[in-house]
């Protein structure tokens, strides 16, 4: 029987340790620094359009088009969103994977999850990459089809419009098997445009 109880008070520990070691990584994750990196893979439609850099006159024809006319059920849009995230941390920050809210001026432009664990080192840098996938219809049905455009052109740099994009990020922690989210977002916050 004792050694049944040391085995499961054992087992409690080591649990307990790992408990508070993703806790303590997600936590140095919160004070960690974000940035913007870049936007790429960008895809309309099935139109690859690379990235915000390197959009094309025949490209942003090609999206006025879209958005502004025809009657396609679906209009499918992904992207990457790029962020810098910087540990100022002597310890590292890190995550099993996260949520994410992303609002682009007033438009709740889409949620989701990425189930993949990420760290970072003290002092160091590295680009944590959103992968984003929404149908703008639904938004185009939510608000209009001239608020869509307007803010999609904005942010794809097609507009000197400026634009703030809000990121919300709530880190995933696993406790036994089941990933717990964050109660409180991680925010960021960046421009584009004037």
């Amino acid at each position: 029987m004792k050694k049944i109880l040391a085995i499961l008070l054992a087992a409690l520990f080591l649990s307990s340790c790992s408990l508070f070691k993703q806790i303590g990584g997600a936590y140095n994750l919160s004070q960690c620094e974000y940035t913007y990196n870049s936007i790429s893979d960008i895809q309309l439609v099935g139109i690859n359009l690379g990235n915000t850099a390197t959009i094309s006159l025949s490209d942003f024809a090609s999206i006025s088009t879209i958005l502004n006319g025809g009657t396609l059920q679906t209009i499918p849009f992904s992207m990457t969103l790029n962020m810098n995230v910087k540990n100022p941390n002597t310890v590292a920050a890190f995550l099993n994977g996260l949520e994410y809210a992303i609002d682009i001026n007033d438009l709740e432009f889409t949620n989701g999850k990425l189930d993949i664990p990420f760290s970072i080192e003290p002092g160091e840098t590295k680009v944590l990459p959103i992968s984003v996938n929404v149908d703008l219809r639904n938004l185009i049905n939510r608000y209009s089809r001239e608020k869509v455009t307007k803010e999609m052109t904005s942010f794809l740099g097609l507009s000197s419009n400026e634009t703030k994009i809000s990121v919300k990020l709530w880190p995933t922690i696993i406790i036994g098997n089941t990933p717990m989210k964050s109660p409180a977002a991680i925010p960021v916050t960046f421009t584009f445009g004037e």
